[in-house]
């Protein structure tokens, strides 16, 4: 099982303050500096991080991939989990005390202290996934098979092709309610703070993917470049 320490999904300043939009290196303003430490405690008392996988064959997952039929023609994803070694379903909620905090503040008590928050938040369900990943990739090297270090990385519907009615099926095959996650009817996640998708651990080689994909040009979250990028260097 995938431990989530609150310790170890807590962002650090520079992170957050570039979430909101500050210059990397840039000086926070004394009140952003001062709503920090503010939103930090709040997040540290409401924060109920859990998580859950299911391991699936490429054939299960398959399934669960095709969803409502609604997937573009071309994805990465249809090339890349055939190759996989390992396939994990995947689910990861804050839980509800942090997102409902989240509303009230935005909905008019302390819109400032909301934003810091909310981006705390958000930076802490991407280092989840991060984690995630991390664990995969560990239970596919822990069977010593050949072919050097594996790389698992996370896939999510609504991301590079894979529609996001492919929620429906992704729930019914891992049942995340049991961690108090649920799906409305436009396949949106609640608690506010929550991610999902597919685990997909094997050789790196598997994952290099060329950004020439249709739905490539409108993509705001460009992980698949900035992993290029970072292999680059």
């Amino acid at each position: 099982m995938i431990a989530f320490p609150l310790e170890s999904l807590e962002p650090v300043a520079e992170a957050v303050y570039e979430a909101l939009g500050l210059s990397p290196g840039a000086r926070p303003s004394a009140r952003s500096a001062g709503l920090l430490p503010r939103a930090l405690e709040s997040f540290r008392e409401l924060a109920e991080p859990r998580g859950m996988e299911r391991r699936l064959r490429a054939a299960e997952f398959a399934a669960v991939f095709h969803g409502q039929g609604r997937n573009a023609p071309r994805t990465p994803l249809l090339q890349i989990f055939p190759r996989a070694s390992r396939l994990h379903l995947f689910a990861f909620t804050l839980g509800e005390k942090l997102s409902t905090e989240i509303r009230r503040l935005f909905a008019g008590e302390d819109f400032a202290l909301a934003a810091v928050l909310d981006a705390i938040a958000s930076q802490a369900a991407d280092h989840a996934g991060r984690l995630a990943e991390e664990w995969a990739a560990g239970e596919e090297a822990a069977t010593g098979r050949a072919g050097g270090a594996p790389v698992a990385r996370l896939y999510s519907p609504g991301y590079c092709g894979w529609h996001i009615s492919g929620q429906k099926r992704l729930f019914a095959a891992l049942e995340p309610e049991r961690i108090g996650m649920r799906l409305n009817e436009s396949f949106l996640m609640t608690p506010l703070k929550s991610i999902s998708g597919v685990l997909v651990a094997g050789p790196a080689a598997i994952h290099r993917v060329e950004p020439t994909y249709p739905f490539c040009a409108q993509c705001k979250t460009p992980t698949c470049r900035e992993r290029k990028a970072a292999r680059s260097a």
